[in-house]
């Protein structure tokens, strides 16, 4: 069922478009309000999925009902109902957000298609949300230790910001968790995370892979191709194990970082492109620069911001929450009832030495909902936790 609220004072106007609509559909609830005021009002009491608004309204006119909702409740598309002479600030509200608008009388099929168009995005703009949740989910940070809790206050304190950040730690400690978290906590959460793994790409191919190439510039070149800097656009990049990157292409990196310009290899001309970075490495990059590996101003244009991620070996006071966490995210991957842990097979686990970080303990835990007993043991952690 789709909610609509007409906000109009000339009843006449409000008669005829409920008569319109509920005659269209019986999916659509169609609610009156008489005036600006009342609509607001009605808005912020209910959820609804479309506005139709007039525009030249006593109380409040409809370009203020407009700023008000999208300040409150920005995901309600709202149309606007405009009079011959109110064209001009009906063009206007579009700019402020206005979804559409309809001129009076209304056009039927524009009035029945625009409100059709409307709820769609609704539609959209919800199940993007729902995802959002899940993908959020899907990278939310475990854990209540004080180093853990000390990342979580430095994510809340930069995410808002454009900052480079450079995260640390060993491999398996989730330093990409890091990442997305400082991406969806941003501005630019709306924009795309597009992530690189500076160590999968052969050195030959990293810097069309950032940069993209023209047709031509080399044997498989076959068309033009855009890069992740331009993917990214708007949004953040995320160069994973930074350090393996090559020098060549640190240099044309670290270009764009101090112009905001990349070259698509092979071309001549810039491209302006408005990216955050983010960079991460499970290297020492001072031992690398040092060793002629890592350029030092590519160093200090990334490392505005340091956070480095502790070894599981260094929190294992979270290990129970973390063990807790995957074994109810397997169980839903499977379809099985979540298998408990023992205190004792817990205390076994916090015991381990996880030279692998998170990403083995996640892999102990789900052999042993495998093969371990309805409730895990600490014999069963004996026996297949080490295997």
């Amino acid at each position: 069922m789709a909610k609509i609220l007409i906000i109009e004072d000339e009843a006449s106007i409000r008669r005829v478009l409920t008569r319109i609509l509920s005659e269209e559909s019986d999916a659509y609830q169609v609610e009156e309000a008489e005036d600006g005021a009342q609509g607001l009002e009605k808005i912020k009491a209910t959820d609804y999925d479309l506005v139709l608004c007039d525009i030249k309204m006593p109380k409040m006119d409809g370009e203020e009902v407009l700023e008000a909702v999208k300040k409150i409740k920005p995901e309600i598309p709202i149309v606007m109902i405009s009079g011959h002479g109110d064209m001009e600030t009906a063009i206007n509200t579009m700019r402020l957000g206005a979804f559409d608008y309809i001129s009076k009388p209304p056009d039927l099929n524009r009035l029945l298609n625009t409100v059709r168009n409307a709820l769609d995005r609704k539609q959209l703009v919800v199940e993007n949300k729902i995802l959002k949740k899940k993908v959020s989910k899907n990278y939310e940070i475990v854990g209540e230790s004080e180093p853990i809790n000390q990342i979580k206050e430095m994510i809340e304190k930069v995410a808002k910001t454009d900052a480079r950040v450079l995260i640390t730690g060993p491999n398996g400690t989730g330093k990409e968790l890091v990442a997305h978290q400082l991406h969806q906590k941003s501005e630019r959460s709306e924009a795309p995370i597009i992530e690189v793994n500076c160590a999968a790409i052969p050195a030959e191919l990293i810097e069309s892979e950032l940069f993209g190439h023209v047709k031509g510039a080399f044997t498989s070149a076959v068309k033009d191709r855009a890069g992740k800097f331009e993917a990214a656009d708007g949004g953040t990049i995320f160069l994973d194990e930074i350090g393996d990157m090559s020098l060549a292409a640190q240099a044309k990196v670290l270009r764009a970082l101090q112009e905001n310009l990349i070259q698509r290899v092979g071309a001549d001309k810039d491209i302006k492109v408005n990216v955050r970075v983010i960079a991460a490495t499970n290297k020492d990059l001072k031992k690398e620069i040092a060793e002629g590996r890592f350029r030092e101003d590519l160093y200090h244009r990334l490392a505005v911001i340091l956070i480095k991620v502790p070894a599981l070996n260094d929190r294992r006071d979270d290990i129970p929450l973390l063990v807790e966490h995957f074994a109810t995210k397997i169980a839903e991957e499977q379809g099985n009832a979540r298998k408990s842990f023992s205190k004792s097979a817990i205390q076994l686990l916090q015991e381990y030495d996880w030279t692998g970080n998170i990403r083995e303990l996640r892999n102990v835990v789900e052999r042993l909902i495998i093969l371990g007993g309805q409730e895990i043991s600490e014999s069963d952690v004996k026996l297949f936790a080490s295997k």
